[in-house]
């Protein structure tokens, strides 16, 4: 059970009250497999093989709208247990000639009770699939679609005690996960043993998934960005790029290096790691409540350019962390965003597509306090500004 027996109704809750401030009857939160976390701030769950919606009335009542596959799964591990079953959300051709299936239209007119529906919120419009939409659209024929997708995403900007400790812990089975990973690099190694000693140590101690799937990219493989392992071997004289992020209840943690293959770093491999490391401190050092995603971002910028790297940026470098290992808010050159305490930050400082170099990241994250950032992992940020 991943959900919290106050934490997540008092999301409802809250939820509820924004319905009734905004004069809308319910909202419908769309998730699938790839979109998970919108449905998971609610429920605590996501199904496999389906899709879904978890739908909120404005009296509070909440329902799991999905396919017969998720309904017992639903009902055992999510904190929402009522479900009904759409086509929509179905495996495509298969047939449950036990389960009860309803469409939009049977949906409706139970939560109306006989009366009107007048407006409705929809949480993840742009990640709908178009039969979706289009299944709820045509079934609401005279009923306002309002998008309340940036208002929703607001809930989860500023962390609560509980998500807060669960990101601690999943920053934890990162570090495990680090070690395993580090000490497996050597020429000749396929990246996929590296991921795979990384992800048995976060899963053998409590992870429950991965935010993304392991980062380990080699040589040129680092010019991919976020480079899945391969069946390449590693080759002494290049680096390896490493990320993974375990998740403990649903909530991220991290980590991202970038190691030499050999065990050594060449000069020139060395003077790139080190301007990163420079960026990170300065990054990090800025992250006080108070200050713009743009300010955060000017210094990092600037000192790239000092020293010939900016036209390698692909990636800002900091970016809130929670059901998602990068979510929103993303504090980018044009950001408006604010630090507020309460907030979990990773600074995630890299370069991609340079011609000997090929792309290199560090990253690691923090909790902002009144104070300023305080690290989830003293030890990793220790390793990624040690002396190289």
């Amino acid at each position: 059970m991943y959900y919290d027996l106050a934490e997540h109704p008092a999301r409802v809750k809250k939820l509820a009250a924004y319905l009734n401030d905004n004069n809308l009857d319910f909202a419908i939160i769309y998730y699938d497999e790839t979109n998970v976390a919108n449905g998971w701030y609610l429920t605590a769950w996501c199904p496999q093989f389906e899709s879904g919606c978890v739908l909120v009335s404005k009296d509070g009542k909440a329902m799991i709208l999905g396919g017969p596959e998720s309904e017992p799964f639903a009902k055992q591990d999510s904190a929402i247990k009522e479900t009904r079953n759409l086509p929509v959300f179905m495996v495509p051709d298969e047939e449950y000639p036990n389960a009860t299936i309803i469409t939009f239209n049977d949906l409706f007119n139970e939560l109306s009770g006989g009366g009107s529906i007048k407006r409705v919120g929809i949480v993840g419009m742009g990640q709908m699939p178009y039969g979706v939409y289009t299944s709820i659209a045509e079934s609401f024929a005279g009923v306002e679609l309002v998008d309340i997708t940036d208002d929703y995403l607001k809930y989860r900007v500023v962390k609560s005690d509980w998500e807060r400790a669960q990101i601690k812990a999943a920053f934890g089975l990162a570090d495990l996960s680090y070690e395993k990973m580090a000490a497996k690099i050597a020429d000749g190694v396929y990246e996929y043993e590296v991921a795979a000693a990384g992800e048995a140590a976060a899963r053998m101690n409590g992870a429950i998934n991965f935010a993304f799937q392991a980062i380990v990219g080699s040589g040129k493989r680092a010019n991919a960005v976020v480079p899945t392992a391969s069946d390449k071997k590693m080759i002494a004289g290049e680096l390896v790029m490493l990320g993974l992020a375990p998740r403990v209840k649903g909530y991220a943690g991290v980590f991202g290096h970038t190691l030499p293959v050999s065990g050594k770093y060449t000069d020139a491999q060395r003077d790139a790691m080190k301007r990163m490391q420079e960026v990170l401190v300065m990054t990090r050092d800025v992250l006080i409540p108070g200050i713009s995603g743009k300010e955060i971002d000017v210094f990092g910028r600037k000192h790239y350019e000092k020293h010939g790297l900016t036209k390698y940026i692909v990636c800002p470098f900091a970016h809130t962390i929670g059901l998602m290992e990068a979510e929103a808010p993303f504090f980018g050159p044009h950001s408006e965003d604010i630090i507020v305490p309460g907030m979990t930050v990773c600074v995630d400082v890299s370069f991609f597509g340079h011609p000997e170099l090929y792309g290199a990241r560090i990253e690691t994250g923090y909790e902002i306090t009144e104070k300023g950032p305080v690290p989830y992992s003293k030890k990793m940020e220790d390793i990624l500004l040690s002396d190289l």
